[in-house]
């Protein structure tokens, strides 16, 4: 069974010091616009081009409109991407699709357009020019997920405002590593720092999320989140880097991971550890596309044998070298199906320059859908190791932000977290259930 976590977007608030017809690319955006975060199961959903393969995938996704007349969409949020893209193939049956044959506001790019020529350089893929000379662009994800097809501008509708010549992908060929996943959703809004990610191109110097655990709301924010009931937020720089290297990814939102502690234990980790080599393999980026946290082999190796250390007389472990959760997630734990509580667990905190993200309670253990041995289900601990998926990087998941206020400060090139009730906040501005 598969988790997905769906943002509604029926703002609560909705100021602009501009025309709503106004371009992405020029206007200047007040920070003003809060909309609710809602958690839902379903029996499957779309895996969207994730830089891990997911098998049982939890995906935050934003429904929004685009173009004239406006036709409803669902995007995956993904921290780690830049271009946003929609699956405009017809021949997707049952499936949902934005055809821009229906709509009198699109416009493809021309390959040589500056959008094309000097825009799309932070792409993995250098964009190319197609048979009708258009700007062809080509995805391509470490799960060998990838989506192909053509620059375009349209008209996004959020909150009943209208954005002009919103640059996006609209894709005719997508290939997905997990062929068993229905694919739910019409495509992904990327929300890294490139030029041509979404919240670039809306002008907003400031985002914010606070994700609720599953049946709650929780909230999203573009623009400033000064309200006096959040709690001083921690900030930790994010890390730039002047000169391009392989492994890097200059426009993620890098930042520097210093220390693990487990139960106020600091893990004995060398600082090497989490410092990124001379290829730039070893960034540490946080990522809401991505479910869980997934640490480098020596950092999580640390981690698992001292939580393993500080369970094993409350916990038992799953004796099966054959089971790797997702793959990187090798330390898991045999529950009694009827048993509804879990042990005390000890917590564990990432620490960052100036920061720090408590994980704690629920959040630390998973339980696997439809993994049962014996009379006990199956719970795995909720980090993993990303060597074992060929990622050279530590990732922060979504899952390990739940119950945190986390600001992106594009204009100070930071981010913030704050420990807070996602549920209570959300009551705050008058959304429930």
């Amino acid at each position: 069974m598969k988790l997905l976590l769906f943002f509604f977007l029926t703002p609560f608030l909705f100021f602009l010091k501009c025309s709503s017809t106004s371009n992405f690319s020029t206007q200047i955006a007040s920070p003003s616009l809060i909309l609710p975060l809602k958690t839902q199961q379903i029996t499957s959903g779309f895996s969207a081009p994730n830089k891990l393969p997911f098998t049982h995938n939890v995906t935050l996704t934003v429904s929004l409109s685009v173009g004239t007349p406006p036709q409803n969409v669902t995007m995956v949020l993904d921290t780690g991407s830049e271009l946003s893209w929609l699956h405009s193939n017809s021949t997707r049956i049952k499936q949902p699709i934005f055809n821009p044959n229906r709509s009198l506001s699109y416009r493809p790019v021309s390959c040589s357009e500056p959008t094309c020529t000097t825009r799309t350089q932070d792409f993995s893929i250098p964009a190319s020019c197609d048979s009708k000379n258009f700007c062809h662009a080509v995805l391509s994800y470490a799960d060998a997920s990838s989506s192909e097809g053509n620059l375009a501008m349209d008209t996004f509708t959020i909150g009943g405002s209208n954005f002009t010549g919103t640059i996006f992908g609209s894709m005719d060929s997508c290939f997905s590593s997990d062929s068993d996943e229905d694919e739910k959703t019409t495509g992904l809004m990327g929300m890294n720092r490139g030029s041509l990610s979404f919240v670039s191109q809306m002008g907003f110097k400031k985002f914010s999320y606070c994700i609720s655990s599953l049946d709650f709301s929780g909230i999203l924010l573009f623009g400033e989140s000064n309200f006096t009931w959040i709690l001083p937020l921690n900030y930790t720089p994010l890390v730039e880097i002047s000169l391009p290297l392989p492994y890097f990814d200059r426009v993620a939102y890098t930042i520097k991971l210093e220390g693990i502690k487990v139960s106020n234990k600091l893990l004995p980790i060398p600082e090497s550890v989490f410092i990124p080599d001379h290829t730039g393999a070893g960034q540490t980026m946080v990522d809401s596309g991505t479910q869980f946290t997934f640490l480098l082999g020596p950092a999580y190796t640390a981690l698992r044998s001292e939580f393993l250390n500080q369970t094993m007389r409350t916990l038992k472990v799953l004796e099966d070298q054959d089971f790797v959760f997702q793959g990187a997630m090798d330390l898991c734990y045999r529950v009694p199906v009827n048993q509804t509580w879990l042990p005390k667990l000890p917590s564990v905190s990432l620490v960052f320059r100036g920061a720090e993200i408590t994980v704690s309670g629920e959040r630390l253990l998973y339980r696997v859908p439809g993994e049962i041995r014996g009379k006990d289900s199956i719970h795995c601990f909720t980090f993993g190791n990303s060597e074992l998926l060929a990622v050279e990087a530590y990732i922060i998941g979504h899952h390990h932000q739940q119950n945190v206020w986390v600001e992106y400060d594009l204009e100070k090139s930071r981010i913030g977290f704050a420990q807070v009730r996602c549920d209570i906040a959300s009551q705050r501005f008058g959304f429930s259930r």
